[in-house]
């Protein structure tokens, strides 16, 4: 049974709601999973053409959940934490590698691993007030850039993730080539609803070699091993004396509290 989201096939549009809206729906070990079950049950049934990803409540996804037990606190090396986050990036692929066309909606925060999500889909479509950003507290470091800079290029990435906790809006994310398309909140359910519509009348068997021949392309120019390294990366990053002392604060004082010290630090 799924616990973390909810799935449901209506007009031949597979439904992904991220259902955590208590933690904003934190991208948690178990979520990744039900996520891929979700859409293994799409490739399988015949009668879905497109997959659609939304979150409930306020928010599309705030990000991991790093309070989550069993995603870290037990890692021993950077061996074994690249290899966590190897498993992390192969979930993000698994939407890439999903047979069909991929769809985000936006609103609200999409944060750091929400913002990853959001740009694995084919097509993502935002409201122009979304809140997209970067880690809010140095946690790591490379995980996020890779694939950001797929999209907007690695000057545009650097400015933007450099300063932790950089911000912009759904509107401005949709400019920069970050997502494809951003509309006034009001609209948004009307447009998702029209572009996945119009998806769904092309035959499945078309979408599926369009999305392959295009993600052949950009596999040619590098894309998944970009992808793949930022493990590496974020495992020599979660070793550094930063992150440990950032750790160490959110066990003494709580996540908020050290949030707020470090927007507020000099």
């Amino acid at each position: 049974m799924l616990e973390t989201i909810t799935y449901e096939v209506h007009d031949r549009i597979a439904r992904i709601m991220l259902n955590r809206p208590e933690r904003m729906n934190a991208i948690s070990p178990q979520m990744r999973e039900e996520i891929s079950q979700a859409i293994d049950e799409a490739e399988r049934d015949d009668a879905a053409r497109v997959i659609l990803f939304a979150g409930a409540g306020r928010g599309f996804c705030a990000g991991f959940d790093i309070a989550s037990a069993g995603d870290s606190a037990q890692i021993r090396g950077v061996a074994a934490d690249r290899d966590r986050l190897e498993e992390m990036v192969g979930r993000f692929l698994r939407i890439w590698d999903a047979r069909l066309p991929v769809v985000a909606k936006v609103h609200g925060a999409c944060l750091a691993g929400g913002s990853m999500l959001a740009v694995a889909c084919d097509i993502t479509i935002a409201s122009e007030d979304a809140r997209v950003g970067t880690p809010q507290i140095p946690l790591g470091a490379g995980f996020l850039g890779p694939l950001w800079a797929w999209h907007v290029g690695s000057k545009k990435a650097k400015e933007l993730i450099f300063p932790t906790g950089t911000t912009i809006s759904g509107a401005e994310a949709a400019r920069i080539g970050l997502f494809n398309v951003s509309v006034p909140k009001a609209e948004l359910d009307g447009y998702v609803e029209e572009y996945v519509g119009r998806v769904a009348k092309t035959p499945r068997e078309i979408l599926v070699l369009e999305k392959r021949a295009i993600n052949r392309s950009q596999e040619i120019q590098g894309f998944r091993e970009a992808f793949l390294q930022s493990a590496e990366i974020d495992a020599l990053a979660h070793a550094t004396d930063a992150v440990h002392q950032t750790k160490q604060r959110i066990q003494d004082e709580g996540l908020k509290s050290a949030m707020a010290a470090w927007a507020n630090a000099d």
